[in-house]
């Protein structure tokens, strides 16, 4: 696949610099491993498997839900737990995670239940990342051996929340610029994004597509059209926006490569769904695995769990940096 998306000298200049950050960023993989807790913690497996179990059994978009905070709290001071902290520097307060980041209830119940069995030893951050990996499991997607050993961070970081996470209204170049930072790339960019598969996105994350898209006064054109009207009935114009829909229609609980499939013929949901495809940028970038994943889902789910270990390993807190907060939503010395 070509790999080249610089459409300009200054859009090559900044590549090559993030390029740079994103080397430096990423922590190298030999200090997390995946048997952190063999003595300290053992059944730590088992347990969060187990509060996932229970959580899916009262509503399967958790899965999705929990997916999405793995990823939101890795784009932003690493993978270090912060989002999960309360207070008024609140990432959950930030415009991406706003009334839309959802299933902490869920960490704190897994959180207590693995601190009545190890207190002070397992880290909410490496609970985020075992979770992430279940929701797929238990979606019916690739198991995976998580790497653990991470700490938890002790600040959170609202203002790098609204900066550094993709939006589902960024352009391509935007998005795949965002990846990059922090030392990801193209495949892991499309990889990722298949992650849709499952959950549903309100109607204020897409109805910009529906009426009125670009100022043309017409739905986007790249939107099918039966799935374009289908929407604009969900979503009127002039209502609150919080009404949901699959993001992956026809395919809504099961974690597959139907997502791509959907590209191909105009029906991803969010506009950052469908540019992957569709825009002009995608043509030498991301086009081509959209289509092959569309076609060998064994590609695409081999590629996603490779990314997720990969995104996982974001600037990971080791060592005597950070804490093991016995609360997930407050630092221990509070």
């Amino acid at each position: 696949m070509k790999k080249s998306f610089v459409y300009n000298n200054n859009f090559s200049s900044l590549v090559v610099i993030i390029i740079i950050i994103g080397m430096c960023s990423v922590t190298a993989r030999s200090q997390l491993t995946t048997d952190f807790y063999y003595k300290t913690c053992p059944k730590l497996g088992m347990i969060v498997r187990k509060g996932l179990f229970n959580a899916l059994k009262t509503e399967m978009r958790m899965a999705a839900s929990l997916i999405r905070l793995h990823f939101h709290d890795c784009f932003v001071n690493g993978c270090d737990a912060s989002l999960l902290l309360d207070g008024e520097d609140s990432e959950k307060l930030a415009g991406p995670n706003l009334n839309s980041a959802r299933g902490f209830e869920v960490i704190d119940t897994i959180k207590s239940a693995v601190e009545s069995e190890c207190s002070g030893v397992v880290s909410c951050a490496d609970i985020l990342a075992l979770a992430a990996r279940d929701s797929v499991l238990l979606s019916g997607g690739r198991s995976w051996r998580v790497l653990l050993g991470r700490r938890d961070g002790l600040v959170a970081n609202k203002t790098g929340a609204n900066i550094l996470l993709p939006s589902p209204f960024d352009s391509l170049e935007t998005i795949i610029t965002k990846f990059l930072n922090p030392g990801l790339n193209i495949t892991d960019v499309v990889a990722l994004s298949g992650a849709h598969t499952i959950g549903q996105a309100k109607c204020a994350f897409f109805n910009n597509r529906l009426f009125n898209f670009s100022g043309t006064g017409a739905g986007d054109p790249t939107l099918e059209t039966t799935m374009l009207n289908d929407l604009q009935s969900l979503c009127p114009l002039n209502e609150d926006g919080n009404k949901t829909t699959a993001l992956d229609r026809n395919s809504t609980d099961l974690f597959d490569n139907h997502y791509f499939t959907n590209l191909l013929v105009g029906k991803g949901l969010l506009s950052s769904d469908q540019i992957l495809f569709s825009s002009a940028a995608a043509v030498n970038t991301t086009k081509s695995l959209v289509e092959s994943y569309s076609t060998n889902p064994d590609l695409f789910l081999e590629d996603f769990v490779n990314s997720m270990r990969k995104m996982g390993n974001i600037s990971p807190l080791t060592g005597s940096a950070g804490e093991i907060r016995k609360n997930c939503r407050v630092v221990n010395s509070a």
